[in-house]
Formats: C-alpha cells, structure tokens, sequence
C-alpha cells in the first residue's frame, strides 16, 4: 500500500473502529471515516443500547462525527436504511418465519458493510483506494497465485472471522484489518495512552437488536410436543424458539427440556431431554470457499458451528460446490438450521455455508 493511497475507516465511534483509524494515520495514511445509516422510520424500530440496530442511531451517527473530528479526519454518512431494510431485514424476518435461526450480521457484512456501503460511497463521490474496519482478523496473499486468505486474528478471544467467511476474492483484496496482529487489552492501553479514554471504556455493541421480536410479525400459535409426538404445551409462534434453547416455560418436566427441531408446515415445535439436541452430522448449503477444495486437506478440518463455539474436527464430503455434507468427530449440541458453519484449516477460513 503505497503511503499516498486514501484509505476508508468504517467508523462506529467505538473503540475498535477509532483505534483503526488511528493506526493507519499514524502510519501516514489519508484516512476518511465511513458510517453507515441503517434505520429509517419503520415502526418497527425499538430502542436499543448493545445492538447496531434501533432508536438511538442519530445519538450514534454523532458519535461517529465527534470521534473523526477527534482523530482529525474528514466524516461521511452514507444513508443505506432502504438497502439494510431490503438485505438484512427481510432475510432476518424470512429466516423466522421459515423455523431457521438466521445470523444478520454475516449477511450485513457480505453484503452492506463490504459491498454497498463501499459502492454507494463511490457513487456519492468519496473517492478512496482501500477500506479498513476494526475487525480482528487478518488477511493474507498467496504471491504465487493471487488468492488471498483470511485468517483468524492473533487474539482467539476476540476472533471474528466467523463473521467474515462470506467475502470474495475481490472483496478480500481492497480490505484491511489493521487489528487482527493485535489484542485487544492492547488496543485498549493504546487509546488510554492516546487520550481516547472514554473509548478505552466503552461498552461494546454485542448484538444486531436488543429486542428481535419487534422486527418480527405475531405469530401462529401452535403445539409444542415431545419428540414421540404427545403435546406438552402451547407456542405463540414458532419464530420465537431456536434449536437448544432452553427456556420454554413448561411446567410438570421431570427434567429440563430443549428445542429439538422446529416443524414449519406443522407448526410445532418439538422438544426433549438435552441428550436429543445432540447430533454428529450436518448438511450445509450455499457455500462460499475462500480456498479451492482441491487444495483442502481434508484431513485437517476443523468447524464452528455458530460464533463463540470451539471449533471441532470435521470430515467432509462436497456434494456439489454449493452443498457439503459434514460428519463431526464428536457429536455437537444444538446444530441450528440457518446459522453459519464456518471450516477452518489452521488459522485459515476454508469457507462456509448455512447449516440445513
């Protein structure tokens, strides 16, 4: 990267983002700060304090402005609400009501934060030359061939390359994370050290919304029934219940029970002892390889089954370039419909899809 090149920061006005934008200034970059606004003034918007997404944005958007001009840089909101409402929302929405549980934020990556939100910004005439955000994930390139790599960040407790396995090619060749050499008890030393403080303690963003439900229409009421078929109970909707989940408010158990699966077209959900939520095999579809099978290992694959899980050696028989089917070396609990799978080869994303 040449030191003249313009560089775009994906500002939140966190910590992540400011220390992002910090760094590559101070290694002689130009940087710009980047915001993207995803809320328009749908009813269906509720106040949120720990997600990206409800009431509060305008308080957010300017803390985005106060932190660039703390960092001496110019600020531009680029407005995407129809474009979030259109990606993210209604796939969230789809996903519910289809008895899957969906993970918005790897969509709003792959499709927003790394696609339109660069587009758009283009269009509206900020010009830059690569785009940088505070993720902890690293990227690399194979000299030999070209391909770049993504790879997990130095920190495995903040790790978010989970998040990022749907980026392509062309994507992952115009992105920095400036971040993913480093951790994050260090960055936070840094901003105290720099005079950003008040980021150094600041509560960070952990969900899409604090209140989901709000986003989603009332739902059928239905039968909740055992995994031999007898009704134990009543739902108000199936799109309120996920593979696992636990809390089901269903007196009389001998013991507690958890969502097996969901059954769409019957409207049930069907709940047992934890020892039924236990699977070793899983399909999964719409796969995105970072790296060509042909050059997989298979032998040395390891997946995670949803964010914040370890991940656990796999076997894999590809199917097609867009279905895999995955057999676990040890059975895994709660293998949920619509969440990500995301394999791993070492430090290495080999790719991902969306569990069946």
């Amino acid at each position: 990267m040449k030191k003249n090149s313009v560089i775009a920061v994906g500002i939140s006005g966190g910590l992540d983002s400011t220390m992002t934008a910090l760094i590559l200034k101070d290694k002689g970059y130009k940087v710009i700060g980047l915001t993207m606004k995803i809320c328009d003034d749908g009813k269906d918007i509720q106040e949120s304090k720990t997600g990206c997404y409800g009431q509060g944005e305008d308080d957010r958007i300017n803390e985005a402005k106060r932190t660039a001009e703390s960092l001496g840089i110019p600020h531009h909101v680029i407005d995407l609400s129809k474009e979030f409402r259109r990606e993210v929302l209604a796939y969230f929405k789809n996903e519910y009501l289809a008895g899957r549980t969906p993970n918005p934020c790897i969509v709003c990556n792959a499709k927003m934060k790394f696609g339109l939100l660069l587009e758009m910004a283009h269009k509206s005439g900020v010009d830059f030359d690569c785009f940088a955000t505070g993720h902890y994930a690293r990227i690399s390139k194979d000299r030999k061939t070209g391909r770049f790599f993504l790879r997990q960040g130095i920190d495995k407790n903040k790790d978010q390359s989970y998040f990022l396995h749907r980026l392509s090619q062309e994507q992952l060749g115009k992105i920095l994370f400036p971040l993913g050499s480093l951790r994050k008890d260090d960055i936070r030393e840094m901003a105290t050290k720099r005079g950003f403080v008040r980021h150094a303690n600041k509560e960070e963003s952990q969900n899409f919304c604090d209140n989901y439900s709000a986003l989603l229409p009332k739902g059928k009421p239905g039968n909740i029934t055992d995994s031999e078929g007898r009704i134990i109970g009543r739902h108000e909707g199936i799109a309120n219940y996920t593979v696992g989940q636990r809390k089901l408010n269903i007196g009389g158990l001998k013991e507690p029970y958890y969502v097996i699966r969901i059954e769409v077209e019957a409207n049930n959900v069907i709940v047992g002892p934890k020892n039924l939520a236990y699977s070793d095999t899983a399909k999964v579809v719409d796969m995105n390889w970072i790296i060509p099978w042909d050059n997989v290992d298979p032998n040395n694959i390891k997946a995670k089954i949803r964010y914040g899980s370890k991940s656990t050696k796999v076997f894999i028989e590809k199917s097609s370039d867009e279905m895999v089917k995955v057999r676990f070396k040890l059975p895994q609990f709660a293998i949920t419909p619509g969440q990500s799978m995301v394999f791993y080869q070492k430090d290495k994303v080999i790719g991902g899809g969306i569990i069946y």
